[in-house]
């Protein structure tokens, strides 16, 4: 029989298909689909010290096998998803969730990380430093080390459950970006967030989006988000969380390959919502099909 448990920083997943964070909302819309806890955990919307409605509108563009988003990270605040979402999420999500934090200075990213540390329903925290959709915070963090470690060393300092942070590619060379978070005290890796692009109205001759730009995600972006999973799985001992472009059972079983743990999967669910535990449920055959037995077993296993 398949073996699909993972262990993420002692937090054990039945399986290691996440959902990712801004593609599954805060996971009630899509337990009226089906019973989500077949997923391993999935990562929720990410979330600000204060509410914000995000970007203007329009703020999608569909692109050859994938999209284009800038939705700014629209939440409804720490506070309300603590005493609102949370609770809701609860009488659908019986697993340990994964908490997305995003922020505007590392003061924010603390309060926020120091907040929901004290929620059982929680058992990770993402800390996003990547999103390339809001001005003067997040990614401004994240494509410097400097900020990268500082960001990380706040949250460390405020929280008792394990940090993941969650990089950008937007960068030259991911490899001292993972290092500064990880010489920061990060318990693990999340990458990759969405790269940069955009698309431009030929009727119009402006940009799609009324951001001008945005996170572009899907199939497209796999071989991207391969190569930087497979570089920083060398270059640093903790453990990752892979995404980017995954689909497929396949795409799963090669994320593990190049070094995941555990696997987000993000504009795939905004396509097919049944997209991931149609993943869950092609893996015992993929594997089979390679004669692998446990998924432990290929974390790594391309080097």
């Amino acid at each position: 029989m398949a073996d699909l448990k993972v262990t993420l920083s002692g937090l054990e997943l039945d399986n290691p298909i996440i959902p990712a964070s801004g593609t599954f909302g805060y996971g009630y819309e899509f337990a009226e689909l089906y019973d989500i806890n077949v997923l391993g955990s999935f990562s929720f919307k990410g979330t600000t010290l204060e509410p914000r409605f995000g970007n203007p509108t329009p703020r999608i563009a569909e692109t050859p096998s994938g999209m284009i988003n800038a939705v700014g990270m629209q939440n409804p605040g720490i506070d309300r998803v603590i005493t609102e979402e949370l609770p809701r999420l609860k009488r659908c999500f019986h697993k340990k969730v994964i908490a997305n934090i995003g922020g505007f200075s590392v003061d924010e990213y603390a309060e926020c990380c120091a907040r929901i540390d004290k929620e059982d329903q929680v058992g990770l925290i993402e800390v996003n430093v990547s999103c390339p959709n809001v001005h003067n915070g997040c990614m401004s963090f994240g494509t410097d080390p400097l900020g990268i470690s500082a960001v990380t060393k706040a949250v460390k300092a405020v929280t008792s459950k394990p940090v993941y942070v969650k990089l950008s590619p937007n960068v030259t060379d991911i490899v001292p970006l993972a290092a500064a978070a990880a010489e920061a005290g990060a318990d693990g890796i999340s990458l990759i967030n969405t790269l940069l692009g955009m698309r431009i109205d030929l009727r119009t001759k402006k940009p799609v989006i009324a951001n001008k730009m945005g996170g572009f995600s899907g199939s497209a972006i796999l071989p991207v988000a391969l190569r930087m999973v497979y570089q920083v799985y060398e270059a640093v001992k903790l453990p990752i969380i892979g995404m980017g472009g995954v689909s497929t059972a396949r795409d799963v079983v090669e994320m593990m390959l190049a070094g995941a743990t555990a696997v987000e999967v993000g504009a795939a669910n905004l396509v097919d919502p049944w997209a991931c535990p149609k993943i869950i449920a092609d893996l015992p055959g993929v594997m089979a099909q390679y004669g692998i037995t446990s998924l432990k077993d290929i974390i790594g296993g391309a080097h």
